[in-house]
């Protein structure tokens, strides 16, 4: 897989949740904030996120490691 398919990867909810180590209500409700980009992939409404997203979310809250090239 190239670099730009890497960075337009998306991911599921508990994959995001895990990353950020942090629980998928809290991951849904940041994402209802608005917080963090969430995509609607059917009529169910399943959410997905894009790595790059969650990369440029993490990047915010840790300026030191701006610049640094991460794939997860």
């Amino acid at each position: 897989m190239g670099d730009y398919e890497q960075m337009d990867k998306m991911l599921t909810p508990r994959e995001v949740a895990e990353l950020l180590h942090i629980h998928p209500n809290t991951l849904k409700r940041w994402s209802d904030q608005g917080r963090i980009v969430a995509y609607r992939i059917n009529s169910r409404g399943d959410r997905r996120y894009r790595l790059r997203d969650i990369q440029s979310f993490l990047a915010e809250f840790n300026p030191s490691r701006q610049g640094t090239r991460t794939v997860c």
